[in-house]
């Protein structure tokens, strides 16, 4: 039964098994899912009118952190992506351990952003109200219950799989936004902006960004996939690029078709259906219809790759012995079990969290992660691999911004995401420097 799933070679990972349309559809099924659907209200309530510019902020952030990313993976091409990065730049340290696991559960934290965006979305079907507000969780859990059946399957169903959802939600997206945009009854008010200070619009605009840079994080899953990509040196920079391309178009012209159908309050009210509420002014109930299923097609095709490729990451993780791993006697390969905790970790962020917190913590973390390895990169290794310098520390100029200002908001309106953040931050890395002190070869 096993044997097929590794075609009898020793490794886990099937070298050439996927194309550069199948790395791009990997990229955009992961950044699309959590993206546009979980996040559009998200940050409309922190830039306010000025949110569709935020997802075009944050894809120019993003392209300048991916210089790393791709010069990284042009060297060193393999399926432990940034934990491998991290190791070439930082050692077998607790840095490289800690901001690995950052990663991991950033990724993990999306999956749970994602499986809450199914329940939202799929709730609005049935009107449901807020008295039936644990439905919304409860879908997510069992969307996450199917992925991990779907992620027993093998490599070749879920890349056919990728690839057909990525083609129908691009198609249907962009529909989505023309239409809107076409039909779009009302102007983005900028009043928000008349009242506040340029200080405060400037910072809640950058919060928005750091939001809004969740959107396109998937862009790292084509990093974790250089093992198994035909020519990794020159298509994990061609397909990050052509994905990012293909997603900043895709969520301005939707951020601004859902401006154009609801004002800020109506929008910020919606925040986390936001676009199922902005079809029924323009489509009524065909539009929601469609949009909802659009948004079921989005979030499972993004859990979907989103756990395939962070049980690889935590399998990775596992054989270059730097995260402890228990079988809790289950049988099959160590990237089963990493399946098992992935799908577990997510099921409780998703019961536990709403969708705004879940949102502030991924960003938190991911930014956290990205930080060191920019540094990591800079400090060590940008002649080895060639990296332009410049754009290394204009990536980490950004990313340390858009952090202290989430961080600033969130110390305003959401204290206790901010210790969320920072106890889990330093568990990771209390426990990952006692983990490998305790299981070096001495």
């Amino acid at each position: 039964m096993k044997n097929h799933d590794h075609h009898g070679s020793k490794s886990q990972f099937e070298k050439n098994s996927l194309s550069l349309v199948g790395a791009v559809a990997m990229g955009t099924g992961v950044m699309i899912g959590a993206g546009i659907f979980a996040l559009t209200g998200q940050v409309a309530r922190e830039a306010g009118a000025f949110f569709p510019w935020a997802f075009v902020a944050a894809a120019a952030v993003a392209g300048l952190s991916a210089h790393a990313y791709v010069k990284m993976s042009q060297a060193h091409p393999s399926a432990g992506g940034i934990a491998m990065y991290l190791k070439e730049a930082y050692g077998k340290s607790a840095i490289t351990a800690g901001c690995a696991l950052l990663m991991v559960l950033s990724m993990i934290i999306n999956e749970s952003l994602v499986a809450r965006t199914f329940g939202n979305y799929t709730l609005q079907l049935f009107n449901a109200g807020d008295a039936d507000a644990w439905m919304a969780p409860a879908l997510g859990v069992g969307l996450l219950l199917l992925t991990f059946g779907i992620n027993l399957m093998g490599n070749k169903f879920i890349s056919a799989f990728s690839l057909v959802t990525a083609v129908v939600k691009v198609t249907g997206i962009g529909v989505f936004a023309v239409a809107g945009l076409w039909l779009a009854t009302g102007d983005l008010e900028i009043s928000n902006s008349a009242t506040a200070g340029v200080s405060e619009v400037s910072g809640n605009f950058l919060a928005g960004v750091a939001l809004a840079l969740l959107a396109y994080k998937g862009f790292t899953t084509i990093t974790n996939s250089g093992d198994e990509l035909k020519d990794p040196k020159r298509n994990v920079g061609r397909a990050i690029v052509i994905s990012l391309s293909i997603c900043v178009g895709l969520y301005l012209a939707v951020a601004l078709a859902v401006g154009g159908n609801l004002s800020l309050p109506e929008l910020i009210q919606a925040k986390d259906y936001a676009l199922a509420q902005a079809a029924r002014p323009a489509f009524g109930n065909f539009g929601l219809w469609f949009t909802v299923f659009l948004a079921i097609v989005a979030t499972v095709s993004g859990i979907l790759a989103s756990v395939f490729a962070v049980s690889r990451m935590l399998a990775m993780l596992t054989e270059m012995e730097l995260i402890p791993h228990r079988h809790f006697k289950m049988p099959g390969t160590i990237k089963e079990h990493t399946l098992v905790y992935t799908i577990v970790a997510a099921i409780l962020l998703t019961v536990l969290f709403d969708l705004g917190r879940i949102a502030s913590l991924g960003a938190i973390f991911y930014l956290v992660m990205d930080i060191a390895v920019q540094w990591g990169v800079f400090r060590h290794l940008r002649k080895q691999i060639n990296a332009n310098p410049a754009v290394l520390v204009l990536a980490m100029v950004l990313d340390v911004l858009i952090l202290s200002a989430l961080v600033m908001s969130k110390l305003k309106h959401d204290p206790l995401i901010l210790g969320v953040s920072a106890v889990g931050i330093l568990f990771v890395f209390i426990g990952e420097k006692y983990f490998l002190r305790h299981n070096s070869p001495s």
